[in-house]
């Protein structure tokens, strides 16, 4: 056995940065300091940044949605950003109906210990779609696929895209939606219904399932994705 040269050093986040870490105090409600990260993303991507909101210590980048994906593959790789860590992905719509809906997307840096925000807004009768960034991160699967069950926004690119808190043929359109009714697009009778018809061993896939015939009640499409292709979710 050979033996070791030197002893082994346990790297913490933030190992880069000589200040030692400590709580934000005092922090302003808007305005501040910006994130590095705003700079030089305007640097590398110039025209594609919106606008920039520094709230309460934390930068948000509104983007262009035409730059997104290849601005988070950037600061995911670029050494001097190493934003490696995307904690969420979600949407906001607001009451005011008026305003663009919000894709939002949340990146860590543990190398540097800082956080950005950036947003893609899409105005009301756009279509509702954005870059799925499922190939920079992993954790990206099943953040879209809950941004797509509760929002209905559509991420081009992702390998499996289908609901993930609701069944795939839930009908009643998409739950965080601003214009969504507190009861449910159908009648109570309407809903129960389709409760007592619905089978719920088809709500799973074929690993999941007890009984094989319950495969067969299936949608088309959900017994095709089971009978092949890559498995990404569940």
């Amino acid at each position: 056995m050979s033996a070791v040269s030197q002893p082994f050093a346990i790297v913490y986040p933030g190992w880069d940065s000589d200040a030692t870490p400590a709580t934000p105090r005092n922090v302003p409600v808007s305005g501040g300091e910006q994130s590095p990260a705003a700079a030089a993303v305007q640097a590398q991507f110039p025209g594609a940044v919106v606008r920039t909101v520094v709230s309460r210590g934390e930068t948000s980048l509104i983007v262009n949605a035409t730059e997104i994906h290849a601005m988070i593959a950037w600061l995911k790789d670029d050494p001097t950003q190493s934003y490696e860590y995307l904690s969420d992905i979600t949407a906001v719509e607001h009451r005011d109906l008026a305003l663009a809906i919000e894709v939002v997307w949340h990146l860590r840096s543990l190398r540097f210990r800082r956080f950005i925000r950036l947003k893609v807004l899409i105005p009301k009768g756009e279509t509702l779609s954005v870059p799925s960034v499922w190939d920079l991160y992993k954790a990206a699967d099943w953040l879209e696929r809950e941004c797509y069950d509760m929002f209905g926004i559509t991420f081009t690119g992702h390998p499996d895209l289908r609901r993930i808190l609701l069944w795939e043929n839930y009908k009643e359109g998409f739950p965080l939606r601003k214009d969504f009714p507190l009861r449910g697009r159908f009648s109570r009778s309407e809903q129960l219904k389709n409760a007592l018809a619905a089978n719920p061993e088809a709500r799973y896939s074929m690993e999941e399932l007890s009984i094989a015939d319950a495969f067969e009640e299936l949608p088309l499409d959900m017994r095709r994705r089971i009978a092949s292709g890559p498995k990404t979710g569940e």
